[in-house]
């Protein structure tokens, strides 16, 4: 549920095992990218890639009627998921505080698989390369330097925003996509019995 200051519910790292030692478990929804979920997720939990929760939020509503924990890296994705739906009307709603990262923090138990960088890293990496090329680039000619205050304002729109262009642009490659999931693939998993 969505606080009156529009800041979404949250539920720490411990908090979260109290409900899974109790058998209160809440389902899980990961919103990471299909690849970074493959890399380590929470045994149990659901990959559900923000851009397909964004577009098919209203058919998902059906088979979210629980307590619903939603999970990213470090809590950026999970709150724009959590906005999402409770426009569309979902109520008990939250978000683990620091996402994967606490949770791997506290060593908790993940479902590991294939490394990955995740994609605040690989933002970082092509930010920082593009950067520092134009700043090299300009030496020779000097309008390149544009390039770099380009990326630095993309990167201080997107602190803004809490939206990053290009993470977006990178979550669809295809080192990014890993194993597809579109929305058959979410209610089927979803609608299965024993989680």
């Amino acid at each position: 549920m969505t606080t009156p200051t529009g800041t979404p519910a949250t539920l720490d790292v411990s908090a979260l095992h109290h409900l899974l030692a109790t058998g209160q478990a809440p389902r899980l929804i990961d919103v990471r990218t299909p690849a970074e979920f493959e890399t380590a997720h929470i045994p149990g939990s659901y990959n559900v890639p923000l851009d397909l929760l964004r577009e098919h939020r209203d058919e998902l509503l059906n088979h979210l009627d629980e307590q619903v924990v939603l999970v990213c890296r470090s809590g950026q994705r999970a709150t724009q998921a959590e906005h999402a739906l409770a426009t569309a009307g979902l109520p008990n709603l939250r978000v683990l505080t620091g996402g994967i990262t606490a949770w791997q923090a506290a060593q908790s138990p993940v479902t590991a698989g294939t490394p990955r960088w995740g994609l605040e890293r690989q933002v970082r990496l092509v930010a920082g390369s593009i950067v520092l090329t134009a700043v090299l680039a300009s030496t020779v000619v000097e309008p390149v330097k544009w390039v770099a205050a380009l990326i630095g304002a993309g990167l201080a729109f997107a602190a803004l925003t809490n939206t990053c262009a290009m993470g977006m642009m990178l979550a669809k490659l295809p080192y990014n996509r890993g194993p597809r999931t579109d929305l058959d693939q979410v209610v089927a998993a979803l609608n299965t019995e024993g989680r």
